[in-house]
């Protein structure tokens, strides 16, 4: 299974001290209590090693998961969340049967860096109570019980805790950026944890005592009365799950050369540690972003790297629980401040906000949802408005423009360039055949169109609204060979735009219909319309030959030979 395995036994203990004091901030966060934290990572990170898609990731409790499951554990308390779990692992396995893990490629950019810089300060905020030493207040909305934390530590600050969490968070950034190598998240914590004890410093208020051992599996926690107001919850958190596994796969494929996740295995996997983790007192998990990146960094190589950082947490949690549970609250705050920081990646940001006022649009819309509401609304509704002004954008591409039927120059209308066109068409004015170039008829009785772009629902009736407002002309040749693609409303605006003109008495010629695009036109008579007296064509140059054809036959030009002047009024329809 290991190419190297003395090199992913070391990133695997690597990945483990970092992963330690990540998973005991957001046990703690998610209401559940830090050893709900430490089941999670050892639990849910050996199977999802051995089950999932990516040979580098690694799995664990995150900090975009806690934020959903903290309004979950206030409205349904501690059953609630681990039934949410076990429903999300059904469904994750749900997906990966359905190969839904391949639609992760269509998630743009500025929602994910919107995403994650919303979490980073949801992260951050849900840290100010633990930071400050005050008693988390009642509430389920982020902004709201930080604020409350403030006011309360108004009115009694604790400095201790405050100077503690601090201290941790400026050590492990300030610390990442001078030995990027060194797991200054443990060292930080250490130090604050033994300051605690040899000080006796007021106000440092522990973790409190952690069992000696992962619990026996159980479904006592199962409520199946609570299962039908439960799925939304649960639908929610397969999503995240899904969403955030996904994302820290590709970074890991991207980190690396030779690697290549399964993203339909990766969902199992993480599905089958969703459903083994509630049963050891675990909250819902999925694949971390960060411990991923320490693992590749350290050199993993293979799935005995995250294994080896479940089994070592393992060991902490049987043969370390007093001396965990004497770490301060303050520190796991910092450390999960510090980690809030990292989350913001400052010049994709800045990239993103520079590219397209369309792309800031739908990054600050992804970001303040994700603070205001919740994570997976907001991924919606950034797909959403992404998805609308890609619409819009798509559909402003689509022209209607009026060319010069007689331009030699405009060659590239001609789907295909063996076939030119060099002027000497048949029945018009000025064409070789029909008169040596002097003009034999009226002027401007024909004129061309060439559509480019799509002809969808977002903008086909737009574009083709000045194209049914043509008249005094006697045919209309539309050249089609650019046209990107068409769906049934376009067909529809374009069979309504052939019928005015047709009401008017004008002859529309088409060219260069591909051959995609006409199971659709037929679908909606289009083409039907286009054949009758054979109006459609394959180039440029026999439309214009067929528009000839008919302006002779309505006597506008003179036939082969004949040097007589037009005897037919040009305000008589062509026939």
């Amino acid at each position: 299974m290991a190419r190297a395995p003395r090199r992913d036994l070391l990133a695997g203990l690597t990945v483990a001290i970092v992963a330690l004091p990540l998973a005991l901030g957001f046990g703690v966060a998610s209401g559940l209590g830090a050893e709900a934290g430490l089941a999670t990572a050892v639990v849910a990170g050996a199977l999802a090693a051995v089950f999932g898609g990516s040979n580098l990731q690694v799995s664990g409790p995150t900090g975009a998961m806690t934020v959903v499951l903290v309004p979950i554990v206030a409205e349904y308390g501690p059953g609630g969340v681990l039934t949410v779990g076990l429903l999300a692992g059904g469904l994750l396995i749900v997906l990966a049967l359905l190969r839904a893990g391949r639609s992760m490629r269509y998630v743009p950019a500025p929602v994910v860096e919107g995403f994650t810089f919303g979490i980073a300060c949801v992260i951050a905020l849900q840290q100010i109570p633990n930071a400050l030493g005050v008693a988390v207040p009642e509430g389920d909305k982020v902004l709201v019980v930080a604020w409350r934390a403030v006011g309360e530590f108004a009115g009694s600050p604790n400095w201790t805790a405050l100077a503690i969490t601090v201290g941790v968070a400026g050590l492990m950034l300030v610390g990442a950026r001078l030995r990027p190598g060194v797991p200054f998240s443990v060292v930080a914590v250490v130090a604050a944890t033994l300051a605690a004890q040899l000080f006796r410093l007021d106000g440092a208020t522990p973790i409190g005592a952690l069992p000696s051992g992962l619990p026996a599996p159980s479904l006592g926690f199962l409520d199946l009365s609570a299962v039908g107001s439960l799925l939304a919850p649960a639908v929610a958190v397969a999503a995240l799950a899904a969403l955030e596994s996904l994302l820290s796969a590709t970074v890991a494929d991207g980190m690396t050369t030779g690697q290549k996740h399964d993203p339909d295995r990766e969902l199992f996997g993480q599905g089958i540690a969703n459903l083994a983790a509630p049963l050891f007192g675990g909250v819902p998990a999925t694949a971390a972003i960060a411990r991923t990146a320490v693992n590749v960094r350290t050199g993993a190589g293979s799935r005995l790297a995250a294994l080896t950082h479940a089994a070592v947490l393992a060991v902490i949690v049987f043969a370390a629980a007093p001396l965990v549970s004497r770490i301060p609250l303050a520190a796991l705050a910092g450390v999960l401040l510090a980690t809030a920081v990292r989350m913001v990646e400052v010049g994709a940001l800045r990239a993103m906000a520079r590219a397209t006022r369309s792309d800031a649009v739908v990054l600050v819309l992804t970001a303040v949802a994700t603070l205001v509401l919740d994570l997976v609304l907001a991924v919606v509704i950034g797909l959403a408005v992404a998805g609308v002004l890609a619409l819009r954008a798509v559909a402003a591409e689509a022209r209607v423009d009026r060319v010069d039927p007689m331009d030699p120059s405009d060659l590239s209308d001609l789907p295909d360039p063996s076939d030119p066109y060099d002027g000497n068409v048949p029945g018009l004015p000025g064409s070789e055949t029909y008169g040596g170039g002097e003009s034999a008829g009226p002027a401007g009785q024909v004129v061309a169109y060439r559509v480019e772009g799509p002809l969808f629902f977002a903008g086909a009736h737009r574009s083709l609204l000045a194209l049914g407002e043509v008249s005094g002309v006697r045919v209309v040749i539309l050249r089609m060979c650019r046209v990107t693609t068409v769906d049934a409303t376009g067909a529809l605006a374009l069979k309504d735009t052939v019928h005015r003109l047709n009401g008017r008495g004008i002859v529309v010629l088409a060219s260069g219909i591909r051959p995609g695009q006409r199971r659709v036109l037929e679908s909606v008579g289009v083409l039907d319309l286009l054949r009758r007296e054979g109006r459609e064509y394959a180039t440029a140059s026999e439309a214009l030959a067929g528009a000839g054809e008919r302006l002779a036959a309505a006597g506008l030009v003179r036939p082969r030979g004949d040097r007589s002047a037009a005897t037919v009024p040009a305000e008589e329809p062509a026939r």
